[in-house]
């Protein structure tokens, strides 16, 4: 391929990515909120009681809308990144600001998508890294926002990764089941280990499953440089954090986020980083 046609490629994966951006920004506001509804729903029909009706609200219904006056957004509006900074951040209707993370999320998610094809060419790799891009960025946000990481994002992400490494893509099938298996049990392991030493839970189910679907995608090669990673980037949040008094220090830290940011070190950087860590 030529220089021209690359950047042709790049440019085009960086504006798919402004519009899955977008995209996601719904999807972290939204589908928590869906899941409560969900949840009422299960235990009101356990308990035999039955709950009043209320409007659809799912990833397509009720139109995007602003959250402080409820006004539908003109299609104007909706225009990745644009539309935030001709609006200066605030809404068109009632001048409530918009959180600058919209737009964040939508620049992250295209320079990300436009490494996919600068790092793997114009590919069926790239294509399914951007699908592991998309699907780690917002479950990660999801995780700051609820310390949840939804069974509807990484459960998904596992079978996915197996299926797509049926044909070898990133590894073979073999290091893929491998991988999703040695993600889980690793971090289930931990989990009740440190519940049976402390009597407190240390971490969330949503992250072994995690794990294992970063594991189903790269193989379990990677893995221990992931979780080293992880750990040391949230460890070190934690104790930055306490010093500066910027979080209290008994707050609960969501770990989805560092397992999310190695995963992503790994999908890009695997195997130079395995041997940098190990010092080869």
């Amino acid at each position: 391929m030529s220089p021209t046609d690359a950047q042709w490629a790049m440019g085009a994966a960086g504006v798919a990515g402004l519009l899955i951006g977008s995209f996601l920004n719904v999807v972290i506001y939204r589908l928590p909120r869906m899941l409560e509804r969900q949840w009422q729903q299960d235990a009101a029909d356990l308990r035999g009681e039955a709950i009043a009706a209320t409007a659809r609200f799912d990833l397509i219904q009720p139109r995007s809308h602003c959250p402080a006056c409820a006004k539908t957004l003109r299609l104007r509006d909706l225009i990745p990144v644009a539309s935030w900074l001709a609006l200066r951040g605030r809404c068109a209707a009632c001048s409530a600001p918009i959180s600058i993370r919209y737009p964040l999320v939508e620049l992250v998610t295209a320079a990300l998508f436009a490494f996919c094809v600068a790092r793997f060419g114009p590919s069926a790799a790239a294509a399914s890294a951007m699908l592991l891009v998309a699907a780690l960025l917002a479950a990660a946000l999801i995780d700051v926002d609820t310390q949840l990481l939804p069974d509807a994002i990484t459960l998904p992400l596992v079978w996915a990764g197996l299926a797509i490494n049926l044909t070898g893509v990133w590894v073979p099938i073999e290091q893929a089941v491998l991988g999703a298996m040695a993600g889980y049990l690793c971090l289930w392991s931990i989990h009740h280990g440190f519940r049976m030493a402390t009597g407190r839970e240390g971490m969330g189910y949503g992250d072994f499953k995690l794990l294992a679907a970063i594991g189903a995608w790269l193989g379990w090669q990677p893995l221990p440089a992931v979780l080293l990673l992880a750990c040391a980037a949230g460890a070190s949040f934690a104790i930055i954090g306490g010093l500066t008094r910027l979080r209290e220090p008994q707050a609960p830290i969501a770990f989805g986020p560092w397992l999310a940011a190695a995963g992503l070190i790994a999908l890009f950087a695997y195997p130079a980083l395995t041997d940098w860590l190990v010092g080869s």
